[in-house]
């Protein structure tokens, strides 16, 4: 028998990014609010000494534990879906900060294009430029009236960086701090982008350039460029995680606090309203009920669509009959990219995860599509994100995968091998999708999410064209060798590719196309929301991160509208 609680304005289910941000403005807004974390408390303090890069690089300390929960995957409808047993393409975070305390750092705003993206296409291009099996659809928001959003967001974070990028949408004001530093490396790509006639910029990074206090009182320190930011949290506080942000801005209003080890299994509802969620104590097993006045979906993307099928809310999309939206328009992302080899050694160990430089010349809409076979496109970048030892065994081609031949070549390259990579956008396709697995559960008899995904003709050929401009720009950085990616073949969950998967709980401004309204209150229940990259129509050439920033900051709004007039936001 499940035990109920204490009724709360405001529940969140999940604490990472949207779920701090939530907690953060609603509490200071004077609502009660409580964030359910079905991972364990940290902070800084737990992160001192822990450049173990077999732990938490490889074995994944920081992530999700795959035996109790997972999903399944297959390439198509008639293809049997199997469990994912151990991390692979993408890295699900677990804990405070969720995914958001292991990230990288790279923080851009999604282009204008973005959101307009079906009007713009077909606009310039006329509506048949992709066929009718892609789902490509406007998100009911322009990037002007997200801009507010995206600001408050890279202050919250001191986000570095430079507005120099001549492709970006207007900023209402400059980055909070400068950018980090313009090594070598970068001077490299910096002067053979600029040869080739293209703009480089520094990447927006969330490794702070220096010390900074954001709008709640929260303080960050400057990165020391160590070189273990991505899957790694920062002992030194220099990374702009919830953990030392948005949530302790929470904390000190006294309105929030935070129940570890609840998994959440169902939204509970009582016509068109959502009374609470139902949670598993993973350390006792006990059952509790938290009644709400509002619930907020804010844990990974998967997890909120899953938890809305499980909890019956919602059409669950058929690709076979076209109709519902709930698991419609899943997509991941591309990783075109070329490999140089130098004769020079290199500083390729110091780093951090975003000191970067990048190129928006082939992203979104900023080339001509007329005579090209796909639409958006790719950033094109090199980060200097500090090579660790057991994860960098650059060779080429020729070099056995083992031996002393292996061994000398991987010693040789290591300081002189350099990656300019692209972050090709996929578009929604009728055959990509999730729903609940009939077959396997979790460890708390809850069926697991199923994947069905592959990449499509759209993304072959946007993945060959950037990879050659890749190449491209390695070669003109002086490399003696270039080792180019080669073609695109069916998606594999096995290497590691990006934890950058969207969709499923699309939003929009019509409940047809869409699961949730443009303040990511969902269409059917007033009282519930739901916000993550799920919300995307459609995949960028970017992060998702400052874009679900946004999307959260976009959905506090809502949440405070909503408990002053009530009713459908839109």
């Amino acid at each position: 028998m499940a035990k109920t609680l204490d009724k709360l304005d405001v529940v969140t289910v999940g604490v990472g990014w949207t779920g701090g941000i939530i907690a953060a403005e609603c509490a200071k807004a004077g609502m009660k609010v409580r964030g359910l974390e079905r991972g364990k408390d940290r902070s800084t303090a737990d992160f001192a000494m822990i450049h173990d890069e077999y732990r938490y690089a490889q074995r994944y300390e920081l992530m999700q534990d795959l035996s109790k929960e997972t999903v399944t995957f297959r390439n198509h409808r008639k293809m049997r879906a199997l469990p994912m047993r151990q991390m692979g393409s993408f890295l699900l975070g677990e804990g405070l900060g969720g995914s958001g305390t292991h990230w990288n750092g790279m923080t851009y705003r999604f282009l204008p294009y973005d959101f307009e993206i079906k009007t713009e296409t077909d606009n310039k291009y006329g509506k048949d430029k992709l066929s009718s099996d892609y789902l490509l659809q406007d998100w009911g928001v322009t990037y002007d009236e997200m801009e507010p959003y995206f600001d408050t967001f890279e202050k919250t974070l001191g986000l570095s960086g430079e507005d120099t990028n001549p492709f970006w949408g207007k900023r209402s004001s400059d980055f909070p701090t400068p950018p980090l530093k313009k090594t070598p490396i970068l001077k490299k790509f910096e002067n053979a982008t600029k040869d080739l006639g293209f703009h480089p910029y520094m990447v927006p990074s969330a490794n702070l350039s220096e010390a900074y206090e954001n709008p709640d009182g929260s303080k960050l320190n400057a990165c020391q460029y160590c070189g273990f930011c991505e899957r790694f949290g920062c002992e030194y506080g220099a990374k702009a995680t919830p953990e030392v942000t948005v949530v302790p801005a929470a904390k000190r209003t006294g309105n929030y606090d935070v129940t570890f080890n609840a998994n959440v299994v169902e939204v509970l509802k009582q016509g068109d309203k959502t009374t609470g969620v139902l949670y598993i104590d993973t350390i006792t097993g006990e059952e509790f009920i938290q009644p709400a006045d509002v619930v907020v979906l804010t844990s990974y993307m998967l997890n909120n669509a899953k938890l809305l099928m499980v909890s019956d809310i919602g059409e669950q999309y058929d690709p076979g009959t076209g109709k519902g939206t709930l698991g419609k328009n899943y997509c991941y992302q591309l990783g075109p990219g070329s490999i140089g080899f130098f004769d020079e050694q290199m500083n390729t160990f110091m780093g951090a995860g975003a000191l970067g430089m990048t190129i928006d010349d082939f992203n979104g809409d900023n080339f001509d599509h007329a005579n090209l076979d796909f639409i958006h496109g790719s950033s094109i970048s090199i980060v200097q994100g500090g090579n660790r030892p057991i994860g960098s065994n650059p060779i080429s081609e020729d070099i056995p995968l083992w031996g002393a031949e292996f061994k000398k070549a991987s010693i040789e390259n290591y300081t002189r091998t350099l990656s300019v990579f692209g972050q090709g956008a996929t578009m929604p396709h009728k055959e990509n999708f999730l729903s609940l697995d009939s077959t396997y559960k979790d460890k708390y008899g809850v069926p697991l999410m199923q994947l069905t995904y592959n990449f499509t003709e759209q993304d072959r050929n946007l993945h060959k064209f950037i990879t050659q401009k890749t190449g491209d720009i390695i070669e003109n950085m002086g490399a003696k060798k270039t080792l180019s990616g080669g073609p695109l073949g069916d998606y594999d969950i096995v290497p590691y590719q990006s934890t950058h998967n969207t969709g499923g709980t699309t939003m929009g401004n019509d409940p047809n196309t869409s699961v949730v309204n443009t303040y990511m209150q969902h269409w059917d229940m007033q009282n519930l929301f739901v916000v993550s990259a799920g919300n995307f129509a459609h995949n960028s050439g970017y992060n998702p991160t400052a874009t679900v920033g946004a999307l959260a900051y976009r959905t506090a709004e809502g949440i405070q509208k909503y408990r002053t007039q009530g009713g459908s936001l839109v």
